[in-house]
């Protein structure tokens, strides 16, 4: 199983997450570029560029066969995991990912500017508004706070540059190559009825009550759960 973590996040947000799978699992969390560990002088940001890096990863420990798990960005980084390694990768799950209309499909150019504008304008303003549009009512404002923290500290031009990679990135089209199936695990308090009409015939949509959109840390055991109900289908 390899973990995938999201926009400004890293590789330990799954540390609780794999104490509550079955001991027999192999896992492999990755740090995606620029983010937790990980270092590069890159200039491309692209879904598919992280998505590189994880085929990278999974080559070199000889993997065969695999479960992708992504979180947020890490989700359509996982889809592009599943086109890269069709003979590999079994399953893409993604947590509260891919059902984000504000997101996906991708938005016309004026869209993507006014948005990439106001995150140069005002970066942690932006980065707030993100914490608060995944959290539904009756989040601990201490969580919101802590991913606000670390994400407003995502090591910079990163940051802007992926979150870019990731409005611009043409999902649907991506999702008309993806053979292997896809299940969203997606907060149901968030999740629209749109987003199922939209994509409820390619991915298998399952609404959670787990928390907000880092429920993976909120309920580890919950989320390996989940994970592992996967896996075992």
């Amino acid at each position: 199983m390899v973990f995938v973590h999201g926009w400004g996040c890293d590789r330990d947000d799954f540390g609780e997450v794999t104490a509550f799978l079955p001991e027999h699992y192999r896992v492999l969390a990755v740090d995606l570029a620029e983010h937790g560990e990980s270092r590069s002088a890159r200039d491309v940001w692209t879904m598919e560029e992280f998505a590189r890096d994880v085929a990278a990863v999974v080559e070199a420990e000889r993997v065969d066969s695999c479960v992708v798990v992504g979180h947020s960005l890490g989700g359509a980084v996982a889809v592009e995991a599943g086109r890269l390694l069709p003979d590999v990768v079994s399953h893409v799950v993604a947590l509260d990912a891919l059902h984000y209309l504000s997101l996906f499909p991708v938005q016309d150019e004026s869209q993507i500017q006014a948005m990439l504008r106001s995150f140069g304008e005002d970066f942690p303003a932006g980065v707030r508004g993100m914490v608060e549009a995944g959290s539904p009512a009756g989040t601990d404002p201490a969580l919101k706070d802590a991913y606000f923290e670390k994400m407003v500290s995502v090591r910079q031009p990163a940051g802007l540059a992926s979150l870019e990679g990731l409005v611009r990135w043409h999902m649907d089209d991506v999702l008309r190559e993806v053979k292997q199936p896809i299940t969203v695990f997606a907060v149901r308090e968030i999740l629209t009825q749109e987003a199922i009409d939209r994509y409820g015939d390619r991915v298998r949509i399952v609404p959670v009550d787990l928390g907000s959109h880092h429920f993976h840390r909120e309920s580890p055991e919950g989320t390996a759960e989940l994970v592992a109900r996967v896996v075992a289908e």
